[in-house]
């Protein structure tokens, strides 16, 4: 398996010592992000994500299906995600990375696991039929915080994602093309993120926000939390643990 590049000593040093200043080698403060910009496609579902020079596309879709069997009242809903060598060198078709699983165990846990989206809207018959609903996640170029931006892609993706209409006669489940009916939207609970600290020296005392590639290859350790409304879903540690206080409640 391919390694990924990484930064001289000189680099390493270079950096920790701008960070000891508060400063950010691509000028940025301490907490701000690189600008971001969000592309919607021609076709419903479809998003592309910016942060810097870090590009996600994400795709939403949608299948009619048989639900699972332990939970008959309810849909579907995966993200199944890929890196591949045109984001970064490091990655290889068909080959996940550390960096891959660790991304779709936090997707996972953000938007599935959190039930942002209402699965139970997408049953159409009890136990027979019900709506699978997809997101693909495809990484185009890689130079830092994929997380925050593939979980904002999904988010994008599935808040602009329209399923085609149905009706239900007594078992049978007609389903309505665009030109028939209107899609509609998906149901949801609520819109989670992603914010990613990355901690620096030894005593993890210096912290950035949403770090590029290198401050990535420098960082000790990493903290994600994904916020929900006014209230923190889960936080995703690396590394060392921070103190107690460090994570406030949200203002």
């Amino acid at each position: 398996m391919p390694r990924e590049a990484e930064p001289s000593l000189n680099e390493k040093a270079f950096l920790l010592q701008a960070l000891q200043q508060n400063l950010r080698l691509d000028g940025r403060d301490i907490d701000e992000y690189r600008p971001i910009k969000l592309s919607f496609g021609d076709e419903y579902g479809l998003v592309e994500v910016e942060f810097g020079k870090t590009r996600i596309v994400a795709k939403a879709s949608a299948e009619v299906t048989i639900p699972y069997t332990d939970r008959p009242f309810d849909g579907i809903f995966n993200i199944v995600t890929e890196l591949s060598p045109m984001a970064s060198p490091a990655f290889e078709v068909n080959r996940p990375t550390e960096t891959e699983v660790l991304l779709s165990r936090l997707l996972e846990k953000t938007i599935r696991r959190s039930n942002a989206l209402d699965t139970e809207s997408l049953c159409l018959v009890a136990g027979q039929k019900c709506w699978s609903i997809r997101v693909d996640v495809h990484a185009e170029s890689h130079d830092g915080n994929l997380i925050d931006a593939s979980c904002l892609a999904v988010v994008a993706a599935l808040r602009h994602f329209r399923k085609p209409d149905t009706s239900i006669e007594g078992e049978v489940v007609t389903v309505y093309t665009p030109a028939e009916r209107e899609p509609v939207p998906l149901s949801w609970l609520h819109s989670p993120f992603c914010v990613t600290f990355s901690f620096f020296g030894d005593l993890g005392d210096m912290f950035v926000v949403d770090a590029n590639w290198l401050e990535e290859q420098v960082h000790r350790k990493a903290r994600r939390d994904r916020r929900r409304s006014r209230h923190t879903a889960a936080v995703q540690r690396g590394g060392v643990g921070q103190g107690q206080g460090f994570l406030q409640a949200p203002r």
